[in-house]
């Protein structure tokens, strides 16, 4: 779905965390980014795979990664999500759809035979510098860091 492609420069965002905080890619320059777009807080995929990278957070901190949610869920919405799953990473919320744009993750879905418009679920891994290193289009919701760490070994 995405027109971005390894070795491009990531897209720079500025964004509202759970708790109201500005968050942006410039933040976090000398670290790796693992910035993981869902479709919406609290269904069971997006909780599988954002406990998943909970449960494996000590490995990113340990490799030097910073782990990043979005979705276009409200900000309180986003803070039930990270309250209800003790989740210690920032949740992006992008009502307004600026970085998913961005990021060109948003488009036509189909589900049980019914088309829409929504978030497709994509990862994007970018490195210290800002370029994007990987992108995962088919993410494994409950062995989603496995994915990552296959990728970057």
């Amino acid at each position: 779905m995405t027109t971005l492609k390894i070795g491009d420069k990531a897209p720079l965002f500025k964004g509202i965390d759970q708790y109201g905080s500005s968050i942006q890619l410039i933040d976090f320059k000398g670290k790796k980014v693992v910035l993981f777009f869902y479709p919406k807080a609290s269904t069971p995929g997006c909780t599988a795979q954002a406990c998943n990278l909970q449960n494996n957070i000590d490995y990113f901190i340990e490799n030097n990664y910073q782990v990043i949610g979005v979705s276009a869920d409200t900000q309180q919405r986003q803070l039930n999500f990270s309250n209800k799953n003790d989740l210690s990473y920032p949740l992006i919320a992008d009502e307004n759809k600026n970085i998913i744009e961005a990021y060109g993750v948003w488009g036509n879905k189909k589900f049980m035979g019914k088309e829409y418009d929504g978030i497709h679920r994509t990862t994007f891994i970018i490195d210290e510098k800002g370029v994007i290193e990987k992108i995962i289009e088919k993410v494994k919701t409950k062995d989603h860091t496995s994915q990552i760490q296959d990728l970057t070994v």
